[in-house]
């Protein structure tokens, strides 16, 4: 189940990816994707949900993109880090169904096989920063 995730995920990203580089609809990028992949019912759905909600609150994304990434302007973050940044913000702060270490976990490996050489570690860096976030909101929701 869990290398049927990632490769969930990275079906994901190659989505977005692609929707930020053309003028494609979600539906055919989804649709081609989908039928190239070797995925169960459920995970095709965890696929089309991910992007969807990803773009959705793309706006929301960015926002956090540009808070815990101060010194790279949005413009300038690679296209893959960007959506990688998104999709793991996105499962970090809206949906919730996976640990936050997990969802770090999966970005990273994400940024190795899709990213440069230097992806890994910004991914991992944002994403800390983020998780900080989601840290400070828990204890005070404790108090």
């Amino acid at each position: 189940m869990v290398g049927e995730r990632r490769k969930a995920r990275g079906i994901a990203l190659q989505a977005l990816y692609e929707l930020d580089r053309s003028q494609h609809s979600v539906g055919s990028v989804l649709d081609r994707l989908l039928a190239e992949a070797e995925l169960s019912a459920e995970n095709q759905s965890f696929v089309r949900e991910l992007v969807q909600k990803v773009i959705e609150n793309k706006e929301k994304l960015d926002e956090h993109i540009k808070r815990f990434a101060l010194a790279w302007p949005l413009a300038q973050i690679p296209v893959i880090d960007r959506n990688i940044l998104r999709l793991a913000i996105f499962e970090i702060l809206f949906d919730n169904k996976v640990s936050i270490k997990i969802a770090i976990n999966e970005a990273v490996e994400l940024a190795k096989r899709f990213g440069s050489d230097s992806s890994p570690r910004f991914i991992n860096g944002v994403l800390g920063s983020v998780s900080a976030l989601v840290k400070d909101k828990s204890e005070l929701k404790g108090r």
